[in-house]
């Protein structure tokens, strides 16, 4: 991360209100998100950066310390360096809180509420791996996710039956204490989080026995989700509170999916294209056919016109993948390529001799009626 100023990697004036920041921040992130620059290494940074800036001017207290001290004065609470040590994760997760990721965008989001205490479970990621036959069809999957659940024993609250809570007697309930100190700037008043209860306020005398006081076991869960027809590699649906629950029955993180595309053995993909590679003969070449060719959804009959050359493309409309969240769907590319044998028979050896003197004619016959090329040496 660089040391660049906030307002200038954002481009707004330092007087720019909280609905310019948002709108600024919103530009760069669509522009440099991972989705659309897949393995674009500066993209991803620019989409961190921007991540960070946005993070601190869009809170009202970090943007007041920044405008005073700079990053010197965000130091400590976030980040050694100053500023905040984000990750690809964090910058994922700032704009799927400001803006809502590709789950907004498929109808799945379902709002959020606050991160506070108690402390929320963390979100959880796992990459999907689909066909193409799949994506092209859209699919339903049950995922067996391990995540941390509410331990059954305690009912999540995290001490054996009939053993209570207590009042924690350092911040005496409020989860945090102050500590005061003085520099060059004035005096500072710090608030942190407990260290005797970590925050919660409360300390378990007697812990459960089979959560040891977190209120969280870890479950295998099954999880379904809906992949709509058209995703790519890269791509991911957000799966609101199916994450890891809060310890002590804190609120539920999420579970981000994202989708990888397998490799086909018959198609290559490019975007909402499909390309397929079909072999022929040059009997099939010279005098046409009408060949079945395979799709992602059935065979269907191509013809091949008389005369064709090897390499030639046909295109075979609406049978691609369909456009994500659009209408309409792409197209399959077929292209014919010759094939040489590499052993023939002493009879299709003569077979081919014997063709060889009409071919010698016709080659004879093209060269000439083509213009002549000048030679080029270099």
């Amino acid at each position: 991360m660089t040391n660049k100023d906030y307002y200038d990697i954002l481009g707004v004036r330092r007087e720019a209100t909280e609905d310019e920041l948002k709108k600024a921040y919103r530009k760069l992130a669509m522009e440099y998100h991972p989705d659309r620059n897949p393995g674009d290494s500066r993209a991803e940074a620019n989409f961190k950066e921007a991540a960070e800036a946005y993070e601190v001017l869009g809170n009202s207290d970090k943007r007041r310390i920044y405008d005073q001290y700079g990053r010197a004065g965000l130091k400590g609470g976030m980040g050694s360096g100053g500023g905040i040590d984000f990750d690809l994760s964090d910058a994922l997760r700032t704009f799927m809180d400001g803006f809502g990721g590709f789950g907004d965008i498929f109808g799945m989001g379902q709002g959020r509420s606050g991160r506070g205490s108690p402390a929320s479970g963390s979100d959880l990621q796992i990459r999907l791996k689909l066909s193409l036959e799949e994506i092209y069809e859209g699919v339903e999957k049950n995922l067996r996710v391990k995540k941390l659940v509410t331990c059954d024993n305690c009912s999540g609250a995290g001490a054996e039956q009939g053993n209570g809570a207590k009042t924690c007697s350092t911040c005496h309930g409020n989860g945090k204490v102050r500590q005061v100190s003085r520099s060059i700037f004035g005096q500072f008043v710090n608030i942190t989080t407990c260290p005797t209860c970590h925050g919660e306020g409360e300390i378990i005398s007697t812990p459960c026995r089979k959560c040891k006081g977190d209120g969280r076991i870890r479950e295998d869960s099954t999880v379904k989700i809906r992949v709509p027809a058209g995703v790519s590699t890269g791509n991911y649906i957000t799966m609101r509170g199916d994450g890891n629950i809060g310890p002590r029955n804190g609120p539920t993180g999420d579970l981000i999916v994202i989708f990888e595309e397998k490799d086909h053995e018959l198609f290559d993909r490019h975007e909402d294209d499909v390309l397929f590679n079909l072999p022929v003969g040059y009997s099939q070449l010279v005098l046409g056919d009408d060949i079945e060719v395979p799709t992602l959804n059935g065979k269907v009959k191509l013809k091949i016109p008389s005369g064709t050359h090897s390499g030639k493309i046909f295109r075979l409309r609406g049978k691609g993948i369909p456009k994500l969240n659009n209408y309409g769907q792409g197209d399959q590319l077929v292209q014919v390529s010759l094939i040489t044998p590499n052993k023939i028979s002493t009879k299709e050896k003569q077979l081919i001799e014997e063709l060889s003197k009409f071919e010698e004619d016709y080659i004879k016959k093209v060269s000439k009626s083509e213009p002549k090329k000048k030679k080029r040496f270099f």
